[in-house]
């Protein structure tokens, strides 16, 4: 199902069922008076984000803290099946997953319906939500009837406080990782893994990309990764399509001795393959698009000496893999990640960015002046500076997310 038809669905349709719930909720509260204290040593913990792989990586953190804080707790992770690969490198963290297919209407709705049943008979005692505007995330985790329900909160959202019993305030200023933290600081923890889980590789994933690249032409050399796709959640994350010509060719007269390997999943394959095909006799040039599988991606970026990435899902497995990265921003700010330490990030910073966690529809329709902005000079500058090891300099973060033992930004506390 075409993500466009699911968030129209979820607009429609899902606040008539949180509004039902929400009565339901209220007045089950009054009548059971349930204690929502935190300081207990649970044994359940359900985490929960369905879109975005970039997203998922980024609450690695938090996974990796309630591990530690909560090591006898059984923790689920519940998300879609497209994110079964990513889920898959964090198995020493998470005791196992529920996934629901949206493939089509039909899965969708058989596959939520199974979760709603494991979820019941798993009762969770903690239900971490980490989605900010889905009506549908909102509803399952309300109807999994787990005794503390922690989201998010925005002002158009304020239904939520009927239906959480512990809601954070979203900032959009602060790293996505640490927003993500916020909610573990609700509870009495001991300790923080400010870090994103590193993905690892095995051997038998390197033999097969080495087996995949070399019939490409792949001899060995060192290499650059470029990724020009953005997932469909936001397209207008893409430099556009002949920017990344022109930085193709110019990397390819400067440092001829560098390959360069395009990357993209299968769904992005058409969009790769118009802008490889000007290059396709280029050995030099490799287009994996569509080739690699989610691990093979991962032990390709790790092995790269430079990742030349848009704001979406391989900019965050490079972060978490501590490589050197130019990270090309625009609908969201740089400002809005953590574990920057080695990436360099191109921002224009126009009147109206950041607007993805502000607007479903951007202000600008597509047309994204703050990706087009951004200079082909700019990249290839900074490109230059980064292979020949000038190292950027690591971000600081000015923003206190707790003090005197308390979260910042907690909105409700419903006991």
């Amino acid at each position: 199902m075409r993500t466009g038809l699911q968030i129209f669905i979820d607009k429609k349709i899902g606040p008539a069922f949180n509004l039902i719930l929400y009565t339901f909720v209220r007045i089950t509260g009054k009548i059971l008076r349930i204690d929502h204290s935190l300081n207990k040593p649970f044994r359940r913990i359900v985490i929960c984000k369905y879109k975005g792989l970039g997203s998922i990586v980024q609450a690695s953190a938090l996974i990796s803290t309630l591990k530690k804080n909560y090591p006898n707790a059984e923790i689920l992770f519940l998300s879609t099946t497209g994110n079964k690969g990513i889920l898959n490198f964090y198995r020493n963290y998470i005791n196992d997953d529920i996934l629901i297919d949206d493939g089509s209407a039909f899965k969708l709705f058989k596959t939520t319906f199974s979760a709603i049943l494991k979820l019941w008979k798993f009762k969770p005692e903690i239900f971490i939500d980490l989605e900010v505007y889905s009506n549908f995330s909102t509803f399952i985790c309300t109807i999994s009837a787990a005794k503390n329900r922690f989201g998010f909160y925005k002002s158009d959202k304020d239904y939520r406080t009927g239906l959480f019993t512990h809601l954070m305030y979203y900032n959009i200023k602060a790293p996505l990782s640490e927003i993500y933290l916020q909610m573990a600081r609700l509870l009495p923890i001991n300790q923080i893994d400010h870090k994103l889980i590193f993905p690892e590789s095995n051997f038998e994933t390197e033999l097969h990309l080495t087996q995949i690249l070399t019939a490409d032409g792949y001899a060995g050399q060192e290499f650059i990764v470029i990724n020009p796709n953005a997932s469909d959640l936001r397209l207008e994350r893409r430099w556009p399509k002949n920017s990344y010509n022109e930085i193709i060719k110019q990397l390819r007269i400067k440092f001829p001795e560098i390959s360069i390997i395009l990357v993209g999943n299968k769904a992005e394959t058409a969009y790769v393959n118009s802008i490889y095909t000007d290059f396709s006799t280029d050995n030099f040039i490799i287009n994996s698009s569509g080739k690699l599988s989610l691990a093979e991606l991962v032990t390709l970026i790790s092995k790269a000496k430079i990742v030349i990435t848009n704001d979406t899902g391989p900019l965050h497995i490079s972060l978490s893999l501590n490589k050197t990265t130019i990270g090309l921003f625009g609908p969201c700010s740089p400002s809005q990640y953590g574990q920057m330490e080695t990436c360099t990030p191109i921002y224009e910073n126009v009147y109206c960015s950041p607007c993805v966690h502000e607007f479903m529809q951007p202000p600008c329709n597509g047309d994204n002046q703050c990706m087009k902005n951004i200079s082909v000079k700019q990249v290839m500058s900074t490109t230059e500076k980064l292979i020949c090891n000038e190292k950027p300099v690591a971000k600081e973060s000015l923003i206190n997310y707790q003090t005197n033992n308390k979260a910042l930004g907690y909105i409700q506390n419903r006991n």
